[in-house]
């Protein structure tokens, strides 16, 4: 190698001169250190050749600058080994060593970085220019962040679980005045704050964001119980128009007459924001009426899963989609938590009718899901398809919202837990389901909200082994990606631990829902922070 000779050359040179030709140091001086010290070509030489000669980086100081993750020795030996060439050359490289520009830009501490970004999400409220799209909000509020530029329904719950463990809880109790707003001028939250959403909500969310609240004032609290009974009369509203028919708008009848709650949307056309799609998946699902893919659609927008084999009669076909004859255990563990906190806050009230009604409501409820959404034979909560009357065969994330919101059993717990060890449980956290379809509802991706409802549903049901575990796997998973990115993204590929794919639309960064989880988690677990998110792969 010519730097090795020249360098051993210059070593030699000064070896032989004369010693009265410069003054005498002392051991350690800095011309001696300067001897002794080693550049990237002394120490990774054929690597080091491989990769300045190969042009790997544009500039040929970006390599030189890089610092290793590990001891030099192993890297060399591992190249030696397997020689890699072309674009392995540059996965090698990228593994081993943090590189200026390339996969330098999550070198902080993951809590640290996520509690910058909150002031950058922060919007304050506006007066929407007449012919926009935007609705009006009082306080201010935090948005997911990339192409969601408003707020968002039940993003925001695992938003606000962040900010409250990050010392933001202004901005927890300002967003709880803007949903209690929307519930008072639309009779429910949206799913998000735009005039084209204002036909379907999302998971609600908004009983469980009032447990994150810190305030006391009575008179706010009176408000935000007519508000969430309103938001209950809203899922409800079908009730009375069933008339013999299995569902009407978001309520269905179950075979023994019990009711539950399916995902709708009001209007049966085209999703404004996606409207080429959607007229296309309609046109590959002819003869079906057009209305009828449009709705379903629609409904699953709400479910807030858009899109998943869930919701698809052939996994592999989004023309198949048949939201509205689905009765998720999401929903239904949501609504029964709501009514829950109904039956409690009337009862603080002092309106014992109230609370004798909401609590009857959700004995009923828990009976019926029971009946037809737990299955004990394969030790799993599932959805129920009014089609066939029978339980869908999918297996996937949403069988842990009744261990979430406190509905399980013990035993059905543990049964739950079994089941998401053996077929859940990824490297990289938790899977949405078991079936790759290239929707981004569908495996490999991986969603915060789903590891949050998992972990704390597991941890709180005398699991707390595999919530830690699924919370290990997931902080890996997105410190990989931040480290290699810079950036919190809205979903992850939890097979590889890289940003997620699939959708509508490209992966999104910013990103409210995974900042808020990952600051719960750390939360929870402060032993499962790391002291660098520069992962190796």
């Amino acid at each position: 190698m010519k730097t090795l000779c020249r360098f051993a050359a210059l070593a030699s040179v000064a070896a032989m001169a004369p010693a009265q030709t410069a003054p005498s140091r002392p051991a350690g001086s800095p011309a001696l250190a300067a001897a002794k010290a080693q550049s990237p070509a002394d120490i990774y030489g054929p690597l080091f050749q491989a990769v300045q000669q190969g042009h790997v980086f544009a500039d040929g100081k970006t390599f030189v600058d890089a610092v290793p993750k590990r001891a030099a020795a192993a890297i060399i030996a591992d190249y030696a080994r397997t020689r890699p060439a072309g674009p392995a050359l540059k996965a090698f490289v990228l593994a081993d060593f943090v590189v200026p520009g390339e996969n330098d830009r999550g070198s902080g501490d993951l809590r640290s970085h996520v509690r910058a970004l909150w002031p950058q999400l922060v919007r304050q409220p506006i007066a929407p220019v007449a012919g926009s799209s935007a609705l009006p909000l009082p306080a201010p509020y935090v948005v997911p962040g990339g192409r969601f530029r408003e707020i968002y329904y039940w993003d925001s719950y695992f938003t606000m679980l962040g900010l409250k463990v990050d010392g933001q809880q202004p901005l927890v109790e300002s967003m709880l005045d803007d949903f209690t707003s929307l519930i008072e001028r639309y009779e429910h939250i949206p799913n998000g704050t735009r005039t084209y959403y204002l036909s379907r909500s999302q998971p609600p969310y908004y009983a469980l964001m009032l447990d994150l609240s810190t305030n006391t004032d009575p008179a706010v609290a009176k408000r935000r119980l007519a508000a969430l009974r309103a938001e209950h009369a809203f899922w409800m509203k079908g009730g009375t128009c069933l008339d013999g028919n299995p569902a009407c708008l978001r309520v269905v009848r179950m075979p023994d007459g019990s009711v539950l709650n399916r995902y709708y949307d009001d209007r049966d056309t085209p999703r404004d924001e996606s409207y080429a799609e959607d007229v296309e998946t309609a046109a590959r699902a002819a003869p079906r009426d057009a209305a009828d893919t449009q709705r379903n659609l629609r409904a699953g927008a709400e479910s807030g899963w858009d899109f998943s084999s869930r919701w698809l009669r052939d996994p592999r076909s989004l023309a198949t989609i048949h939201t509205t004859d689905i009765v998720p255990v999401d929903l239904n563990s949501l609504i029964w938590a709501m009514e829950r906190r109904i039956a409690a806050r009337c009862q603080t009230a002092g309106d014992t009718p109230c609370a004798t009604t909401f609590t009857t409501l959700a004995a009923k409820r828990k009976t019926a899901i029971d009946r037809y959404l737990w299955q004990a034979t394969t030790a799993r909560y599932a959805d129920w398809d009014l089609s066939s009357r029978m339980p869908t065969t999918s297996i996937n994330a949403a069988m842990l919202h009744p261990l979430f919101v406190g509905l399980a059993s013990s035993a059905q717990a543990k049964a739950v837990a079994a089941t998401v060890r053996k077929s859940l449980v990824a490297e990289g956290g938790l899977r949405t389901t078991t079936l790759n379809t290239g929707q981004q509802w569908d495996e490999p991706n991986g969603w915060a909200p789903l590891q949050w409802v998992a972990i704390a549903g597991l941890d709180r049901n005398g699991e707390p082994a595999l919530a830690k575990d699924i919370a290990r796997r997931w902080l890996g998973t997105v410190g990989a990606a931040y480290a290699d990115t810079g950036k919190m993204l809205e979903k992850y590929n939890i097979e590889q631990r890289i940003p997620g794919g699939g959708g509508e639309y490209p992966v999104q960064d910013g990103f409210g829902w995974t900042n808020g989880v990952t600051s719960a988690i750390l939360d929870r677990f402060p032993d499962l922070a790391q002291p660098s998110t520069s992962v190796r792969k």
